[in-house]
């Protein structure tokens, strides 16, 4: 394994997972709000 070329694509990565978790955590509250909105009619 090329250490140099790790740390080259660990920040990269790093960008990219904690992209995935903002997305997931956006969907989750966006679901939650239209959960609240379309429960007290």
């Amino acid at each position: 394994m090329n250490i140099a070329s790790l740390a080259q694509t660990l920040p990269i990565m790093v960008i990219g997972m904690v992209g995935i978790f903002l997305v997931i955590a956006v969907i989750i509250l966006v679901v939650m709000l239209l959960g609240k909105l379309t429960s007290s009619r």
